[in-house]
């Protein structure tokens, strides 16, 4: 699978060269080292030597199979001719991190650039699937830029309860209304539970985790069709080994992420995000993935394209189907030649091919899962940009995962100043909330939380629900899991934490909702907003030291996408710093 076409590095060229090869004191004592684990000089002399970036851990639900499929990505890089290492980073857990996965995003970028650099690594196989894994490893290798694979964890397979099938957290949230209406028992709770989740790997839903791997891939990170098998698949572990073998070839191609990333493949990712129905924390990942690259992607470009780009995925939560039926429909190869009208296919992949030539060929086996162009699920993208007074800097809203009643819609304002306010009140019989009425969760963004946690599918209050409500118009400055659904306006910036406007929402405020006008207006004059900003006061600071004070310092903004500010392109070579 080498490229004939790139020049090939001699054994001296290697990165590793420098820590292996010269007859000096200091090599000589890594060499000593590499033989007390037990390597002799054949094992990596003059071969490239490939980290596994493996963020396998036991309360990381999406990776367990990672113990074995590391080994199996070993195998491929000795086929190869490469010397493979394994070097665990920190495995950022969708499920058991608390107050959220995406507080440690950037942790997990900078330790995987700095683990890179730092070691003598010629090559990498970043091995992510789990929500901020995926963009995590990945801003971390544009920043160290030295050859990189990503390889996917994989959906698990679908969820079954009493024959009926279950997606993981859409169906989690759609049981957990029916339970608290009254309409689910505690015996068929539990069955739902068992039957959720009931394999390796990550949401089989088109959630976040499905959404970012299908990005990597079109970004050309992963090689083809390797982001929609499922994780306990026998061509998973092919894939491992076939990925490999492939990073070997690359290593010695020196084919970077700077060489595969432009303008243009991240106008594919965008426009990929839109096709498949993707979450809405993409946009926040893409705007910092970008930036690492020095490329800027204002939120008006992901509604640009958003109004010319179908869904044409039919899987939840906005559509019908599961991530298993969309591999055996044809996988994302497919969907890409379905929408190939509006990708740049000359894009340069991983593979050392185009994009283009890499979908050359994939047909879609079932065209109820993967829709022809003439009968989309939504004639427009997945997810709309929203202004207004409310979001000068803008808000997202998914419009195919919400009532097409609520899209347009105006209502008076229930307003919680913070998470623990919402849970103690939303459930109050006495709360006077109707169906029409417009819930706003304030202090949960970035800074706010911290680390915008996916709070923003706010609850509907239980009496509602028992009156048959199943959505209202709900705002915040969160985010929500890209497994949820519903009429949620997210990311609004700038945040409540830095005084914006919706810190300044009251209760019976009356809030106006136009997505087809890309609007969201509050309905108060700006005499009496600049009276209310006079009177707000900052929060005051939730740290004093650590990590938690990096982040409330560095963190940028929803639309910035949340990256550190310092670890933004200087414009000075990042891989090979001298003190390195």
């Amino acid at each position: 699978m080498s490229n004939p076409t790139r020049p090939r590095k001699s054994p001296n060229q290697l990165r590793s060269h420098r820590w292996l090869g010269p007859d000096d004191l200091r090599s000589f004592g890594h060499r000593s080292r590499m033989n007390q684990m037990g390597f002799s000089r054949a094992d990596y002399a003059g071969k490239p030597v490939i980290g596994l970036l493996n963020t396998w851990s036991d309360l990381n639900t999406c990776h367990t199979h990672f113990k074995q499929r590391v080994e199996e990505i070993k195998r491929g890089v000795w086929q190869a001719g490469g010397f493979p290492v394994e070097v665990p980073v920190m495995s950022l857990s969708e499920t058991f991190m608390k107050p959220t996965s995406m507080f440690y995003r950037n942790l997990l970028a900078m330790e995987a650039e700095e683990t890179i650099r730092c070691h003598p690594l010629d090559a990498v196989v970043l091995m992510g699937g789990c929500d901020k894994t995926v963009p995590a490893l990945i801003m971390g290798a544009i920043s160290a830029n030295v050859p990189a694979i990503f390889f996917p964890a994989g959906p698990m397979l679908r969820g079954n309860w009493k024959g009926t099938t279950l997606g993981s957290g859409t169906d989690a949230w759609k049981y957990w209304a029916e339970r608290q209406a009254g309409n689910l028992d505690d015996c068929a709770w539990r069955g739902v539970e068992e039957g959720i989740a009931r394999s390796p790997g990550h949401c089989m839903t088109m959630g976040t985790a499905s959404t970012m791997t299908a990005i990597a891939e079109t970004l050309g990170l992963t090689l083809p069709g390797a982001s929609s098998i499922p994780a306990v698949h026998s061509t998973h572990a092919r894939m491992a080994t076939e990925t490999g073998r492939r990073i070997v070839a690359m290593a010695w191609e020196d084919l970077k992420p700077s060489d595969l990333l432009s303008e243009k493949s991240f106008e594919n990712a965008i426009t990929v995000d839109m096709a498949i129905g993707g979450s809405t924390n993409a946009i926040v990942h893409l705007v910092a993935m970008a930036g690492r690259c020095g490329i800027k992607l204002p939120l008006e470009r992901f509604d640009a394209i958003s109004q010319r780009v179908p869904v044409v995925a039919n899987l939840r939560p906005s559509g019908e189907f599961l991530m298993e039926d969309f591999y055996d429909a044809g996988g994302l190869p497919a969907l890409l030649n379905v929408i190939k009208q509006f990708l740049h296919t000359d894009c340069l992949t991983c593979s050392g091919k185009t994009l283009g030539e890499d979908i050359s060929g994939a047909s879609v086996c079932n065209d109820k899962v993967i829709l022809p162009l003439d009968r989309p699920l939504s004639r427009a993208g997945a997810t709309f940009i929203l202004r207004g007074n409310l979001a000068p800097n803008g808000c997202v809203i998914k419009p195919t995962a919400a009532e097409p009643r609520l899209l347009k819609h105006t209502g008076t304002a229930i307003v919680f100043k913070n998470y623990a306010d919402l849970k103690a009140r939303i459930d109050d019989e006495n709360l006077p909330v109707t169906a029409d009425s417009v819930i706003v969760l304030q202090s949960a963004g970035p800074l706010g939380a911290p680390g915008m946690p996916e709070w923003g599918m706010l609850p509907i209050p239980k009496k509602l629900l028992k009156q048959g409500i199943r959505d209202m118009v709900r705002i915040s400055d969160a985010r929500m899991s890209g497994t949820s659904y519903g009429t949620c306006i997210l990311h609004v910036s700038p945040e409540t934490s830095l005084g914006g406007p919706i810190a300044l929402v009251r209760d019976g405020d009356l809030i106006e909702l136009d997505v087809q006008a890309r609007k969201l207006h509050l309905q108060a004059s700006d005499a009496e907003l600049a009276r209310r900003k006079s009177e707000w006061r900052p929060p005051p600071p939730k740290f004093d030291r650590g990590y938690g004070k990096l982040f409330c310092d560095q963190c940028t903004q929803a639309h910035e996408g949340c990256d550190f500010k310092f670890l933004h392109p200087t414009g000075k070579a990042a891989n090979e710093p001298d003190i390195y």
